[in-house]
C-alpha cells in the first residue's frame, strides 16, 4: 500500500508569516510531517520552529564577483568597443553633464581663491563671467589666466607709480626753475633801481683820480 504525505500548505503559509519570509525559504522536516500536519495555529508553528522541525533557509546568494570583475576591466578600457555600446554618445555621457561638472570645478576654485584673498571681487566677477562664457578648458588654464592678469595688474601699477614719481620730479624741477627765474628777475629789478647811484659813484671816483693825475703832472 502507498504512503500518502499530508498536505502542509497551511503550515507553510503560517510559518512564512511567523518567520517573516517567503514560502520558498521554509524548510519542513519530511520525517516529522505527521507532527507538523497537526500544527494548525501560529503558536504551534513557533513551538515547532523552536524544536527545529521547521527552519528558515538562508537567502540565495547572487554573487557579484563576475560583475565586479567586468567593471574593473571596463575601467581599464576593455569591453567598450563599438559592439558593446548601446545608445548614442550624448546618451551615454551627456554634454550637459560634462559642462556642469567643469563649471562647478571652476566656480569652486574661484570661490576658494576669493575666500583666501588671492583674488578681489573685481577679478572674481571677471573670471566668473569668463568661465560661464567657456573660455577655460580646465582649472589649470584658469589658474594660469589668473596669475597672468595679476602680473599684468602689478606691472601696470608699478608703471603708474613710476609715472607719478616722474611727474612729481618734473613738477618739482619746474617749480625750482620758476623760483630761480623769479629770483633773477627780482635781482635784475634791484640792479636797475641801484644803477644810477652806482654810475654816479663810479664817475666821481674817476674824476677824483683824473684830478690827482693833473696835480701830479703840474
Amino acid at each position: 500500500w502507498e504512503v500518502v504525505m499530508p498536505c502542509l500548505r497551511l503550515q507553510k503559509r503560517l510559518a512564512a508569516e511567523v518567520l517573516k519570509c517567503g514560502k520558498k525559504r521554509i524548510y519542513m522536516d519530511p520525517n516529522e510531517s505527521g507532527e507538523i500536519a497537526l500544527a494548525n495555529s501560529r503558536k504551534n508553528i513557533r513551538k515547532l520552529f523552536k524544536d527545529g522541525l521547521i527552519m528558515k533557509r538562508m537567502v540565495t546568494v547572487h554573487s557579484r564577483s563576475r560583475h565586479l570583475r567586468m567593471l574593473a576591466q571596463k575601467r581599464k578600457g576593455r569591453h567598450t568597443g563599438r559592439g558593446k555600446r548601446k545608445g548614442t554618445k550624448n546618451a551615454r555621457m551627456p554634454v550637459k553633464l560634462l559642462w556642469m561638472r567643469r563649471l562647478r570645478i571652476l566656480r569652486r576654485l574661484l570661490k576658494r581663491y576669493r575666500e583666501a584673498g588671492k583674488v578681489d571681487k573685481h577679478l572674481y566677477h571677471h573670471f566668473y563671467n569668463a568661465a560661464k562664457g567657456n573660455q577655460f578648458k580646465n582649472k589649470f588654464v584658469l589658474v594660469e589666466a589668473i596669475h597672468k592678469m595679476k602680473n599684468e595688474q602689478k606691472r601696470e601699477k608699478e608703471l603708474k607709480e613710476q609715472q607719478e614719481a616722474r611727474r612729481a620730479k618734473n613738477a618739482a624741477a619746474k617749480e625750482r626753475k620758476l623760483k630761480k627765474k623769479e629770483l633773477l628777475i627780482e635781482a635784475s629789478k634791484q640792479a636797475i633801481l641801484f644803477l644810477p647811484q652806482l654810475l654816479t659813484s663810479h664817475f666821481t671816483t674817476i674824476y677824483k683820480q683824473v684830478g690827482r693825475l693833473e696835480i701830479t703832472t703840474q
